[in-house]
């Protein structure tokens, strides 16, 4: 039973992290992308969802690493 309740919660963190990260910006990729992207958080500019979106993804991290631990100890 115990088992079947961290799999689906596995299941439910890998679609939330899968999720979080499609819906982030992409970053500018080349030199030049290098360079807007040092400025950028050299002088803080923060655009629309990506710092909540950030903070999504590292809980989604964590939690999809504590479950599939957890199965993996429990299976």
């Amino acid at each position: 039973m115990l088992g079947n309740v961290l799999i689906a919660l596995l299941l439910v963190a890998s679609v939330g992290l899968i999720s979080v990260v499609l819906l982030q910006s992409g970053r500018s990729a080349g030199l030049s992308g290098a360079i807007a992207g040092g400025a950028e958080t050299l002088f803080g500019k923060k655009k629309g969802l990506d710092p909540l979106l950030a903070k999504l993804t590292t809980g989604f991290a964590i939690a999809f690493m504590i479950f599939a631990l957890l199965v993996s100890v429990l299976a």
